[in-house]
């Protein structure tokens, strides 16, 4: 082996490296994300649940109830619904995660020497989120009555009831947000690598010089894909209904819209990563550094409430996030076009700009 050859192989890759800017960059900030995305994500517990208090009792001990719930670092009191009836609308546009009723004459009951119960609401769409919340619920009113009350002696009893999802399974909520994670993934990765893969070869230049238009290549181009996304959303909706068991409560069109609007987003991103990718590992590099974020801050493995303030915020500013709030809303809550209107009407704007931005972009560059 000649050590000469080998250095200045070694250097030759270094070089290529170094003119290769955009690899060279996604190289370095991808362990810089990666250290600071789950430095806090992971490492931060849930914290500052949207809460809402239905005080039914308007006493002292409501009152002190509520206090306890607002002095305590794991919840945030959003609102004060008059009554039971409004607590499903918050529940359903995703406003609140945890609703706690007072119910009346609570303090007549403790003033009796009875003991009487706080029901405590906890949307169960995300299962992490419902576990840690109804023992923290708990947590709070233990406190209230002074941890170890005797026996004998009046006390707050919490009562926690999980809605949407009753027994917690992670799989009612994991397998709806897998028919946009594994959309987005593959229908970014392909259509960013096939046009990619044709200027390598020489094929994409060819086709400059025929008579094929610019809209006709882009239909031609995304057609197909599009097409074996929405296979891949079919096999994986009836494997989960069918094989996990996974219940579907909502709307099919309003699923539908959603998924058409985000596969216009993820065929966007693919076509806008093939316009500034030069090779197929630029193009991979690139599409790990859009999901990379979208994965951890979508709140599709972790909760948005585990995540810092300073971080969170990021989190409305992925399409993903929003898909996944359309999926589980109507897989799991059953919600309907009303409480999902928000979530919409934001997959819209970002399939407007992204989608638009690329055909538009497309285009220019097969005209020029």
């Amino acid at each position: 082996m000649s050590i000469r050859r080998t250095r200045l192989l070694i250097w030759k890759e270094f070089l290529q490296l170094r003119r290769d800017r955009l690899l060279g960059g996604l190289l370095i900030a991808m362990p810089i994300l990666q250290l600071i995305f789950f430095g806090y994500v992971i490492a931060a517990d849930i914290s500052s649940l949207r809460t809402a208090i239905v005080d039914l009792d308007h006493s002292s001990v409501s009152r002190q109830v509520a206090d306890g719930f607002a002095n305590s670092e794991y919840f945030n009191i959003v609102a004060f619904p008059e009554s039971e009836s409004e607590v499903k609308p918050l529940l359903d546009r995703g406003e609140v995660r945890v609703v706690v009723v007072i119910p009346e004459r609570t303090s007549y009951r403790l003033a009796q020497g009875k003991s009487a119960d706080i029901g405590v609401i906890v949307d169960g769409s995300n299962s992490q989120v419902s576990q840690v919340a109804g023992a923290y619920a708990t947590a709070v009113v233990a406190a209230l009555n002074g941890f170890e009350p005797p026996a004998s002696a009046p006390s707050l009893d919490a009562r926690v009831r999980v809605q949407f999802n009753p027994k917690m399974e992670p799989v009612n909520t994991m397998i709806p947000g897998l028919i946009a994670v594994i959309m987005m993934l593959s229908l970014t990765a392909i259509m960013s690598m096939a046009v990619v893969r044709e200027r390598e070869s020489g094929v994409l230049e060819r086709l400059f010089i025929t008579p094929i238009r610019p809209g006709e290549y882009l239909i031609g181009k995304v057609t197909p894909y599009a097409a074996l996304a929405c296979v891949q959303m079919a096999i994986i909706a009836l494997g989960g209904s069918l094989w996990f068991g996974v219940p579907f409560n909502g709307s099919l069109l309003l699923v539908l819209t959603g998924l058409l609007l985000f596969m216009l987003i993820s065929i966007g991103l693919g076509l806008l990563i093939s316009l500034v990718s030069r090779t197929r590992a630029q193009a991979i590099q690139s599409v790990l550094f859009i999901m990379l974020p979208s994965m951890v801050l979508s709140g599709f493995i972790f909760p948005i409430e585990s995540m810092p303030e300073q971080i969170s915020w990021v989190s409305y500013l992925l399409p993903l996030t929003h898909a996944l709030i359309v999926m589980r809303g109507s897989f799991v809550k059953g919600a309907g076009w009303e409480a999902m209107g928000q979530p919409l009407l934001a997959m819209v704007a970002f399939a407007v700009v992204i989608f638009g931005f690329a055909v538009f972009a497309t285009r220019k560059r097969m005209v020029v």
